[in-house]
């Protein structure tokens, strides 16, 4: 919507929202500078909210809760943030005004809502203070850092691993087939991690479960936009990134300490169709020597897909089928969804009915919605009595057997509706520590983690002495205290894979460490060199799982050929002698808060050249450097490195199809003896430790141990040995430097390998406990030990038995034209096309006039079209296919078909075209179009927003001006000065707006459909402007694309 207000010298006001539940207001003229606001409508309002317990038909009128969105200054001020200390020191609670910190609501990321809201006294003032601007209950945030600053964090984000540029939203979304470019995934996380120019670290937390942009599109500018009221904690600047992580770890908890067998691999599918093929695949992994600790169970073991019963069929014995697999060494995980089957006689619909358990909608009756067993209610987790009433049914489910639960859908997902969720104005009657009675608005982004909460406390009363596992798909900050995390349903292509380390990587700088991504893409079809490469890296994450979709091949490690099975034997057979390790890292990020995976940056941070190092990461002192790229395997690859001693090792593994694995100088860690499953090792087992030695000849290392399960370590059993090694007088000793814990040391071998570098190492025996030195030979013997291990090296990688380099060639329905742009030359126009890269069109000369209008280099810039809100989203890079081509010299208009695969099982189709009884205009008709939605979705996809973007080109920047008259009929110029507008509403053009030049004295005419057309985007840069159109956003079907036509045309002005 747009506001116009007559006034002297052009200048106008505009109010225009941003998408349907945002806004802005600006004020621009050619004598002013621009001034804006932006920000989400918020949909909170007063409703009705039913008694705890309702008699009859009795209502009880209430308001929501005071804080819900309360803005408590005026309509539009702005200023300075008021602060007080929290938590600990160098924690700072930043308020709008002391009346906004009163109606602020409770805090549910926080362990203990109190401390966000109890001062401490201190005396350090903030280094940084944000500002506030206030619009319309809109409360928008900005912190300024200095240039050269980097972020990081803001939760489960797709694209690249350095944030700057990108903006995202707080809103868990059901985001099947999901791109780099994709805004809301399923978690939330209102936190971002800003690493100064001088390595310092400071923590920005936006304390709101509502729907928040994080736009971090400014360099060195944090801007958070939900609605008011909410605090903004920051936590620093500290030294380092582990300080602001640990610190952050006081306010949102530690993750839950997991079982040791979850750190093994896990083997997925949706679904294994009986429980005779679970056996069938846990038997295999024996047989073939792959490790494995889990088999999964997706929802087709479930009787008509009703949670808490299994298909008698198919799985009539659960118990049998549990007691057989965990002879061979396998745990079983099943699916619990949050949609119970809206049915009467269904135990569960039954008992959560008579409890008054429900979701309810907004007239006050419990609000169903369709999922996978049809129309199904939904369990209101904001109730403590609905979460002891779940965690019930948990209990009793697990006397199956069950020994991990896997909570999907919890974002939660809805079919067969737009926004693919409940509606925001379903009541939730929350407890009052959790902000009582609100909209769904307000609990959406928590949904998903109070599941998980009540999921975890149900495991934990069916088993006191071992510790739950829960595995969510939504969550938010603070959701690593009940459950782990994956990244969603992924696709299999290279780009996911090389995704999948900076994913892991940001939720691990959000708090969450244990996470992992469907190993070798949950939709599609895996080729073997992409699968056995993201085995080698995928076994290096802190959650190891593969998965993959119905009606997809096969995605077990055995089934793409004996190359890959054995590069997937020799990455897991990695991952169990490293578990030590991962256990030690997992119980010190329980016990301490540091993280698990991290960064490289994290060894130098003020190497500003390894802030956007997205193919290495670090696991402690461990560094994983991997290659992302189909072509280029690790033996083609020179590592670059953070300054220091690194040394690399293998175990006589090494491959071009995994990692390279070097320990960092001053550090030493725990192997383990290879093994099947993790119930093999045993602490008696032998125990080697590699130490890496830095510049001044000393290293030291942490080893934690305990029974694997239960809460004995919470009370003194376990043992946590520190180790130490020093050289002096050629003589490397190596001991005990301190232990913790009432555990006696087991008695062991101990097999220390002192690392030389090139893989090279000298190795001595002892027995763990006691002091054990080594002699370090001369320089000369070393650097020959060095040079006979690199080589040996080399031949390993030379012989190794690669990965058959096939891939997969998609079915087109045409022939690819060369790399030369395709021409259309008919009537008034000239037109050059680049199939290739977005099926961009480079040039758009108009002949009468010989003006050139596009704004165009070959790979960027001139027409391009996106697929969603997010500038370059997918759509404008990729290779399109030309399946049609019409020539006017064959009796036909001169057109030309494209149609790009826009990933997620969608594609673009664009027809560009000069019509023959009207050479005047260029026409093109464009559309995304559902070619292979999965199942998993309901048909639809994920959000798309069809995006057209030209970018032309100003011969005469100063005299040029945008001119329309819109649905309302008030008239508009738009000058270069205005920056960037969008109208929506009645203030779009009405199907017609056009640029003029002054000087040329013409205009390039652009027509289109209202009906099609939502939003209308003019950007002014540099000699250029983009006149946008923008379709609504949404997901599609195949029956429900999303279409925009439209024509350019120039006449005189």
């Amino acid at each position: 919507m747009v506001l116009t207000v007559p006034t002297p010298h052009r200048s106008l006001f505009i109010f225009s929202p941003l998408s349907s539940s945002s806004s802005s207001i600006s004020c621009f003229s050619r004598n002013s500078r621009v001034i804006s606001y932006s920000g989400f409508w918020s949909s909170c309002s007063l409703f009705r909210c039913a008694g705890t317990r309702r008699q009859s038909s009795e209502k009880l009128a209430c308001k929501m809760s005071e804080f819900d969105g309360k803005s408590v200054a005026a309509d539009v001020d702005s200023g300075n943030m008021i602060f007080y200390p929290i938590l600990e020191e160098g924690v700072l609670r930043f308020d709008c005004s002391s009346e906004d910190r009163e109606a602020a609501a409770p805090s549910i990321c926080f362990v203990n809502s109190s401390d966000r809201d109890t001062p401490i006294m201190s005396h350090r003032v903030p280094s940084y203070t944000p500002t506030f601007e206030r619009v319309l209950g809109q409360q928008s945030v900005k912190l300024e850092l200095p240039i050269g600053t980097s972020f990081y964090g803001t939760g489960e984000v797709s694209g690249q691993l350095e944030r700057t540029g990108k903006r995202v939203f707080t809103w868990n979304t059901d985001a099947w087939g999901y791109g780099p470019g994709t805004t809301s995934l399923y978690q939330s996380h209102p936190w971002v991690l800003a690493v100064l120019p001088n390595g310092e670290a400071l923590g920005v937390l936006a304390d709101t479960t509502r729907r928040c942009e994080i736009d971090l599109r400014k360099e060195a500018a944090i801007k958070f936009i939900a609605a008011s009221s909410y605090p903004v904690i920051t936590f620093g600047p500290f030294p380092s990134t582990v300080d602001v992580l640990v610190s952050l770890s006081h306010a949102t908890g530690t993750v839950f300490m997991p079982p040791k067998w979850s750190l093994g691999y896990h083997q997925c599918r949706w679904s294994y169709a009986s429980d005779k093929r679970v056996i069938e695949v846990a038997r295999t992994f024996r047989e073939k020597g792959i490790p494995c600790d889990a088999i999964w169970m997706d929802i087709d073991y479930m009787d008509g897909f009703r949670c808490f019963t299994f298909d008698r069929e198919r799985f009539p014995d659960p118990k049998s089928l549990v007691e057989d697999i965990h002879l061979n060494g396998f745990k079983a995980i099943w699916m619990l969804d949050p949609g119970i089957k809206h049915e009467e006689g269904y135990f569960v619909y039954d008992s959560g009915s008579k409890r008054d358990v429900w979701v309810r909608a907004a007239d006050d009756r419990p609000f169903v919605g369709d999922v996978w067993p049809g129309p199904c209610v939904f369990p209101d987790f904001t109730q403590s009595k609905t979460r002891s009433w779940w965690a019930s049914l948990v209990k009793d489910f697990l006397s199956n057997g069950v020994d991990g639960i896997w909570n999907d859908m919890n974002e939660p997902s809805i079919f067969k509706v737009v926004t693919k969720t409940m509606p925001e104005n379903n009541i939730h009657f929350g407890d009052p520590e959790l902000g009582g009675c609100q909209n769904h608005s307000y609990y959406h982004n928590v949904y998903g983690t109070l599941m998980a909460r009540s999921t975890n406390e149900g495991m934990r009363l069916s088993e006191e002495n071992k510790r739950p596992f829960v595995l969510t798909r939504a969550g938010f900050i603070g959701s690593q205290r009940y459950a782990a995390t994956w990244t969603g349903d992924n696709l299999s292509t290279w780009e996911h894979l090389h995704m999948s380390i900076s994913m892991v990587l940001q939720l691990g700088l959000s708090g969450q460490p244990l996470s992992g991504p469907d190993i070798g893409g949950f939709a599609g079809n895996a080729t073997p060199k992409l699968f056995g490469r993201w085995m080698g890296i995928g076994a290096m994450f802190p959650f190891c799982r593969g998965h993959s979709e119905t009606d997809t091949i096969d995605h077990e490690p055995w089934s793409f050929g004996e190359e890959c099975e054995e590069v997937c034997r020799l990455a897991l057979r990695r991952r169990y002698r490293l578990i030590l390790h991962l256990y030690t890292l997992f119980y010190m990020a329980h016990t301490r808060g540091t993280p698990v995976a991290t960064p490289t940056f994290l060894a130098d941070p003020k190497d500003s050249s390894l802030r956007r190092a997205e193919n290495s990461f670090l696991l402690g002192p461990l560094l994983i450097y991997a290659s992302t790229k189909p072509v280029q395997g690790m033996d083609k690859i020179q590592p670059m490195l953070p300054k220091g001693i690194w040394l690399n090792f293998d175990f006589d593994d090494s491959h071009p199809d995994l990692p390279a694995l070097y320990l960092r100088g001053g550090s030493i860690i725990p192997v383990a003896p290879p093994c099947q499953h993790v119930g093999e090792a045993n602490s008696t087992d032998d125990l080697t430790l590699l130490v890496a030695l830095d510049e001044h000849g000393k290293a030291e290392g942490v080893l934690f141990e305990d029974d694997g399960d239960g809460y004995e370590y919470t009370r003194g059993g376990y043992l946590l040995t520190y180790y130490k090694a020093e050289l002096q007088s050629s003589v490397v000793t190596i001991k005990v430097s301190g232990t913790e814990g009432l555990w006696e040391r087991p008695r062991r071998h101990l097999n220390v390998k002192l690392l030389l570098g090139g893989c090279a190492f000298i190795d001595s025996w002892g027995v763990d406990g006691e002091v054990l030195q080594i002699m370090m030979p001369p320089q000369n013997e070393v650097s020959r030990l060095v040079s006979m291990s690199e080589k040996q090296y080399r031949i390993r990688m030379e012989t190794a038995k690669q990965i058959p380099e096939i891939e997969e060639v998609p079915e087109k329905k045409g022939t690819e034209l060369s790399r030369s742009p395709v021409e259309l030359k008919s009537g008034d126009w000239f037109l050059k096309v680049v199939p290739w890269i977005g099926g961009r069109i480079i040039s758009m000369e108009h002949l009468p006039t010989g003006n050139q209008w596009l704004h165009s280099r070959v790979e960027v810039n001139g027409y391009e079209e996106y697929s969603g809100t997010e500038y370059r989203s997918p759509g404008c890079c990729e290779e399109y296919t030309v399946i049609g081509r019409y020539l006017e010299q064959a009796g036909e208009e001169e057109s030309l078909k494209l149609e790009g695969d826009i990933g997620g099982g969608l594609v673009i189709k664009r027809r560009i075209y000069i019509p023959k009884d009207n050479s005047k205009v260029i026409r093109i008709g464009s559309s995304i179009v559902a070619s292979n939605v999965g199942a998993g979705s309901g048909g639809f996809s994920r959000l798309v927003c069809l995006r057209i973007h030209p970018m032309f080109g100003l011969l005469h920047p100063t005299e040029s001006f945008v001119s329309f008259v819109a649905i309302d009929g008030s008239k508009h110029e738009i000058w270069p000065e205005s920056n960037e507008l969008f109208y929506e509403g009645h203030y779009r053009p009405n199907g017609e707006w056009m640029l003029v030049d002054k000087c040329l004295g013409v205009s390039l005419v652009n027509r289109f459909s209202t009906e099609e057309v939502c939003k209308c985007l003019i950007h002014w840069g540099a000699g250029t402007v983009n006149l946008e159109l923008w379709s609504e956003e949404r997901p599609v079907s195949k029956q429900s694309p999303l279409c925009i036509s439209h024509e350019y045309e120039v006449r005189p002005t």
